[in-house]
């Protein structure tokens, strides 16, 4: 099976994001996937704010991207962007971090309008960094959480989003060589 990290990129401790992200990460071990997982929040501030990749737990997060085959980028969305956090971590990957690789965007947000940002704000970042495959990226308003979950109604499109990822992660190790 594939090697897949999945980020969380929200400030909150208590956030949305980190729910959606964890959903997706429990369906991905359910699969059989190795599945590490980044809290971006937990980097040091400074270190990320100074483009200090050198700094060991950075150097640790940026290996943890090199080394997958697929990454799971959950980011909330404030006023029609990503998160700050995550656009400096993007900031620290090498050019080409996702060269070869499958990535699933996921979103929190609340508004409709906000879903945009995946299409229009996060695509081509991801396209820049060389993304072997973007999949269809899903969005979750606020209002499908409650304090601790995803509502039922909203589990079943993140399932299929889950199931997608993994078709592809699939075909993308079958052209590998060797």
């Amino acid at each position: 099976m594939a090697v897949v990290v999945t980020l969380a990129a929200s400030p909150s401790p208590s956030s949305r994001t980190s729910c959606l992200v964890s959903h997706v990460r429990g369906g991905l071990l359910a699969r059989g996937h190795d599945v590490g997982h980044l809290e971006l929040r937990e980097l040091p501030a400074e270190a990320l704010l100074q483009g200090r990749a050198d700094d060991p737990p950075v150097r640790m997060a940026v290996d943890l991207v090199r080394d997958a085959d697929g990454v799971v980028i959950g980011t909330p969305i404030y006023k029609a962007s990503y998160s700050g956090l995550l656009k400096v971590f993007l900031d620290l990957l090498p050019r080409h971090a996702l060269a070869g690789k499958c990535v699933l965007p996921l979103a929190t947000g609340g508004s409709p309008a906000h879903a945009l940002a995946l299409a229009y704000g996060l695509h081509p970042v991801l396209t820049a960094m060389r993304a072997r495959r973007i999949c269809p990226g899903r969005f979750l308003l606020d209002s499908q959480f409650d304090a601790t979950e995803i509502l039922p109604e909203a589990t079943g499109p993140l399932d299929r989003a889950v199931a997608e990822f993994d078709d592809d992660l699939s075909a993308v190790l079958e052209r590998l060589p060797g």
